[in-house]
C-alpha cells in the first residue's frame, strides 16, 4: 500500500495538519501516513479532540487506521467509501467539537445522502473557532456553495467543564459552487443595522457581559451599537464577548472567551483590537475564517478573497492542501495590509 507521507511538524505544526489531511484523504480516496503529529505543541501527539477527529473520519468511511490512540504521533489512514448517515461523537473533554465537525463536514457535504451528526464536548474554549463562529461565519458561505445545513443546540460547553451538545443536519450537494465573498466592510457605513455586540453568560452575573460590551463600544467608538445579553445553558460557568459586523455573504464575528482572572475590560480590549485590525486591513475575510476557507476553495476548484496578513496556520494549511490535491493556492500581498488568496481552475 502506497501512502502519502505528511509531516505534522511542518509550518505551524499543530492539529490543523491532521484535520486537513484526514478530510482530503477521504475526499480523494488516497491513503495517508502522518508523522510527527502536533510536534510543535507543548504536549505533542493526539489529544482527545484530535483522536476524536481521527475516529470520526474512520467511522464515516470505514477506514483502516493504525496508531489511533491518545498520545500517538504517527498514524496511517486508509479511507474507503464515505457513507451518509446518523452519527454521534463525544470528545469527553472541553476540546473543540467544531474542529471535529470541520474535519468531516466537507466530506459529508459531498456524500450521497443526508447526514445528521451529534457532537458532545467543548463549544467555546477560546483556543479554537466557537460554535457561534461556525454557525454565523463559516456555514453561510458553505450554504451559498450549495450545502444546506441546520443546527440544533442543546447546551454550550465552556472551558474547562465542556459538556456542550449540539446536532447538525447536512443536506449535501454533488459539487461545491465557487464561493462569492461580500465586499470589505466600509468603516463609514457601519451603523446599528450592521453591527452588534453580544455577551454570552452561563452561571455568571449579567454585569460581566455589560462591562465587556460597554468597554468594547467605547474602544471602537460605537456608542449606539446594539447590545444583547444571551443567557445560555452550560454544565459549567462561562462567558464570551462577540462583536459582529454583517456583510452580504456572512457575519464577521470576533470573539474572546472570558478567562478566570482576566477583567471584563481586558476581554473587551482584546476583542475590539481584533475588530480594529480587521477594519484597518480593508479586506473581505478576517484571518481565522481565511484559514477555514482554503479546503472549501480547493474542493470547489476555484475562488478568491482578500484577507489581512495570513497566519502561519493558513500558510501551513495551504501546503498540506497542495501536497494532497496538487492544487496550488496562491497567496499574494496586494498592499500594506491586504493579501489575496486565490485558486484558479485548470
Amino acid at each position: 500500500m502506497k501512502y502519502i507521507t505528511i509531516d505534522g511538524a511542518q509550518g505551524e505544526g499543530g492539529g490543523q495538519v491532521l484535520r486537513t489531511a484526514l478530510t482530503l484523504s477521504m475526499l480523494t480516496q488516497q491513503p495517508i501516513e502522518l508523522i510527527n503529529i502536533r510536534a510543535n505543541r507543548q504536549k505533542p501527539g493526539l489529544m482527545r479532540q484530535h483522536l476524536t477527529s481521527v475516529l470520526a473520519a474512520q467511522t464515516i468511511c470505514d477506514a483502516a487506521v493504525e496508531g489511533a490512540e491518545l498520545g500517538s504521533s504517527h498514524i496511517r489512514f486508509q479511507p474507503k467509501q464515505v457513507k451518509a448517515g446518523q452519527y454521534q461523537f463525544a470528545i469527553g473533554t472541553a476540546g473543540s467539537t467544531v474542529l471535529v465537525c470541520q474535519t468531516i463536514m466537507p466530506v459529508l457535504a459531498l456524500a450521497n445522502g443526508i447526514s445528521t451528526v451529534t457532537f458532545e464536548g467543548g463549544t467555546h474554549n477560546g483556543m479554537s473557532p466557537s460554535l457561534c463562529f461556525f454557525k454565523e461565519s463559516y456555514l453561510p458561505i458553505l450554504n451559498a456553495m450549495g450545502v444546506q445545513s441546520d443546527i440544533e443546540v442543546s447546551q454550550l460547553g465552556f472551558y474547562p467543564a465542556g459538556g456542550g451538545k449540539w446536532q447538525i443536519k447536512i443536506n449535501p450537494t454533488k459539487q461545491l459552487k465557487p464561493f462569492k465573498i461580500g465586499k470589505a466592510p466600509d468603516v463609514g457605513q457601519l451603523n446599528t443595522n450592521n453591527t452588534e455586540l453580544a455577551g454570552f453568560v452561563s452561571q455568571l452575573p449579567d454585569s460581566i457581559a455589560m462591562r465587556e460590551m460597554n468597554a468594547a463600544k467605547k474602544a471602537l467608538n460605537w456608542p449606539n451599537a446594539d447590545c444583547q445579553i444571551n443567557h445560555v445553558q452550560s454544565p459549567g460557568p462561562g462567558n464570551s464577548l462577540q462583536i459582529k459586523i454583517q456583510s452580504q455573504s456572512h457575519t464577521h464575528l470576533f470573539e474572546v472567551v472570558g478567562e478566570l482572572g482576566t477583567s471584563a475590560e481586558n476581554i473587551a480590549k482584546r476583542c475590539a483590537g481584533r475588530v480594529k485590525a480587521f477594519l484597518k486591513s480593508n479586506s473581505q475575510v478576517e484571518h481565522y475564517l481565511a484559514d477555514q476557507l482554503l479546503v472549501l476553495m480547493a474542493l470547489a476548484g476555484s475562488g478568491s478573497f482578500t484577507t489581512s496578513k495570513p497566519s502561519l496556520h493558513t500558510l501551513t494549511n495551504a501546503q498540506v492542501i497542495q501536497q494532497i490535491t496538487k492544487k496550488e493556492i496562491n497567496i499574494q500581498q496586494e498592499s500594506q495590509h491586504v493579501w489575496r488568496i486565490s485558486l484558479t481552475s485548470t
